[in-house]
C-alpha cells in the first residue's frame, strides 16, 4: 500500500491546496495532509485551527482516505512515523520547482522519500495563502480562493492583526 504525505503551512488552506489533496487521494490509497511549522514564517493561525479547517473542507469533499496532522518536526521523519515512501508537492508556474527540488533532494537523502511535483490547476496557479492574505488585508473578496468556512475566519483573524498593531 503506497502513503503519501502532502506536507505545508496552509496559512490558511486554499482551492489550490486543497485540489492537490484531492488529486493525491485519487493516486494514493493513504493520504497524510501534515501542517508543517515554518520558522521562517509567522502564521496568521495556529496549527490546531488550520488542521480542523483543513478536516472541515475534505469532510465537504469526501475524502474518505486523508488524514490530517501537524507536525512540528523534519516531514521525513512525519513519512517515516506514517510508512510514507512519496511527499506531493503542488507547483504552480511562479518558480516552485527551484525551492521544491532543493528539499525534495534532501528528503530524498535524509529518508529515501520520493517528491511527486503535481501541477497546479491552471483556474488555480494564482492562489497562493499569501495572496489571499494580502487581498484580505486589503478588503478584496477572497471568497472562491478558499473554502467557505474560511472568509469569515480569516476576516476575524485580520481584524484582530489589525487591533494588535
Amino acid at each position: 500500500m503506497t502513503k503519501a504525505v502532502c506536507p505545508g503551512s496552509f496559512d490558511p488552506v486554499t482551492a489550490g491546496h486543497l485540489d492537490v489533496i484531492e488529486r493525491s487521494a485519487r493516486l494514493f490509497e493513504e493520504v497524510y495532509v501534515v501542517v508543517a511549522m515554518n520558522a521562517a514564517k509567522t502564521p496568521l493561525f495556529s496549527a490546531e485551527t488550520r488542521v480542523d479547517v483543513i478536516r472541515r473542507a475534505l469532510d465537504k469533499r469526501g475524502c474518505e482516505n486523508v488524514a490530517v496532522a501537524s507536525t512540528d518536526g523534519l516531514i521525513t521523519d512525519y513519512c517515516k512515523q506514517v510508512g510514507a515512501t512519496v511527499i506531493v508537492k503542488g507547483l504552480r508556474q511562479n518558480g516552485d520547482y527551484e525551492a521544491e527540488l532543493s528539499m525534495a533532494l534532501v528528503n530524498r537523502k535524509l529518508a529515501n522519500v520520493e517528491t511527486l511535483f503535481l501541477p497546479a490547476d491552471p483556474a488555480l496557479e494564482h492562489i497562493s495563502s499569501s495572496v489571499v492574505k494580502d487581498v484580505a488585508r486589503h478588503g478584496g473578496d477572497v471568497t472562491g480562493m478558499v473554502p467557505d468556512c474560511v472568509v469569515p475566519m480569516l476576516n476575524e483573524a485580520l481584524r484582530n492583526e489589525r487591533k494588535s498593531s
